[in-house]
């Protein structure tokens, strides 16, 4: 077999491989003897020799699975189905109060929730001072319904 005939040896494997690939979702294992397999096609249509065809599709696979399979471990890694999505990933998380929160119907402060100022609200019976630190309890519409993670302190002495 000529070098050149190997040009759809090659193809034919790039594509086995990225079907196989298809089969096993985010692990990027076979796709990267698929780029071998394309690199080494390319060679072949330029009539390159066979011994350079082999070397390059294990160089390119080589550099591949360097590069992808990482990428791949980070993906399946990552959080499932379950994470919360939108307003909801809030939830949760502690804040500092920026501006003292009233007590009372739609009367709000200022939080800060990792990097961002978010106007806040409370259904606890008392107001929460600048300072404190909330938890997140809810999210109404742009407000975080917050709580405090402290129990107020009640004097007991006259």
């Amino acid at each position: 077999m000529e070098a050149s005939e190997w040009l759809w040896v090659w193809i034919g494997a790039a594509v086995v491989f990225a079907v196989v690939e298809m089969v096993t979702p985010f692990m990027f294992f076979a796709i990267s003897f698929a780029v071998g397999a394309g690199l080494a096609a390319i060679l072949a249509a330029l009539d390159a020799g066979l011994g350079i065809q082999w070397g390059l599709f294990v160089g390119g696979s080589a550099g591949a699975l360097a590069v992808l399979v990482p990428i791949g471990r980070r993906i399946a890694r990552s959080e499932g189905d379950d994470a919360p999505e939108g307003a909801s990933r809030w939830v949760g998380r502690t804040a500092v109060v920026l501006q003292d929160i009233p007590s009372g119907a739609h009367a709000t402060g200022l939080v800060r929730l990792e990097r961002a100022q978010w106007r806040a609200e409370t259904d606890a019976a008392a107001a929460i001072p600048a300072g404190e630190e909330v938890e997140v309890i809810s999210v109404r519409g742009t407000r975080l319904v917050v709580a405090p993670l402290q129990m107020p302190r009640v004097d007991t002495e006259p």
